[in-house]
């Protein structure tokens, strides 16, 4: 009895002890791991491309975060409808990419504490005075890019403010629609928009008051990189604290 004792404790001994080694290597291996981060390059101030650079206030804190982390991350850009689906598929680790936070989307993704507050705007042509708010809407067609908040406002909505909703892929297009006056307005977050707007003179103006309050936050899929996010979250802590976070907002908002 006492052999066959002694021959468990052997076991489970050896068990343990390549237990705790396969956790070390774990532990070499994610140190080694290079993040794929999901961004929408068609979304300024928030993303973009400058040449062969990212830029961006999302580049800027996700890399910043990184640097006091210590891990590495590689940049995928795709389309903002594609970001979520690809996490699901494996394809990505991380998504930021001015993606508000919506019980819908906590069914699928852990989100950070939030980086940014934002919140949608109705949006018309420079030269309509007759929209003001989204109770002019009444028989209109609205245009909002796919697979974003404003793009779901509108479709809740669109029997009560009676309008049509046309989506698309990316925000330019979205722009081009309203300018051109084959949809009367849009409804996109209000940083982007006003951003775009004085940075490039679309021909657009903001009307009336906020749709809705969102925040944004950095996304990993619900149940995978639980410590990445736990180290997402303490690297965004760190940055709102050394003031750093403010300089970079800064940089692309005043």
């Amino acid at each position: 009895m006492k052999k066959h004792l002694s021959v468990l404790f052997l076991l489970l001994s050896c068990l343990m002890v390549l237990s705790a080694c396969s956790i070390g290597s774990q532990d070499e291996v994610s140190k080694d791991k290079t993040y794929k981060v999901g961004i929408d390059v068609t979304y300024p101030p928030f993303e973009y491309k400058d040449g062969d650079t990212y830029k961006g206030i999302d580049i800027d804190i996700i890399k910043a975060i990184a640097k006091d982390q210590g891990f590495k991350i590689k940049f995928e850009a795709m389309d903002f409808s594609g970001i979520i689906p690809a996490l699901q598929a494996n394809q990505l680790d991380v998504a930021i990419a001015g993606m508000s936070i919506t019980p819908e989307r906590k069914k699928v993704v852990t989100f950070s504490d939030p980086y940014f507050k934002a919140g949608l705007i109705l949006v018309v042509k420079d030269d309509n005075n007759k929209i003001k708010s989204v109770d002019d809407l009444k028989g209109q067609k609205v245009a909002v890019k796919k697979g974003t908040t404003g793009a779901k406002y509108a479709t809740d909505n669109a029997d009560k403010l009676g309008i049509t909703v046309t989506q698309f892929n990316d925000s330019p297009a979205m722009f081009q629609e309203v300018k051109n006056g084959n949809a009367a307005a849009l409804i996109e977050d209000y940083p982007v928009i006003s951003y775009a707007n004085k940075q490039q003179n679309l021909g657009l103006k903001l009307v009336g008051d906020r749709l809705n309050g969102d925040n944004y936050g950095i996304a990993v899929l619900k149940g995978e990189n639980e410590e990445l996010m736990k180290k997402i979250n303490k690297g965004l802590a760190n940055l709102k604290e050394s003031g750093e976070y403010d300089k970079i907002v800064d940089t692309y908002l005043k």
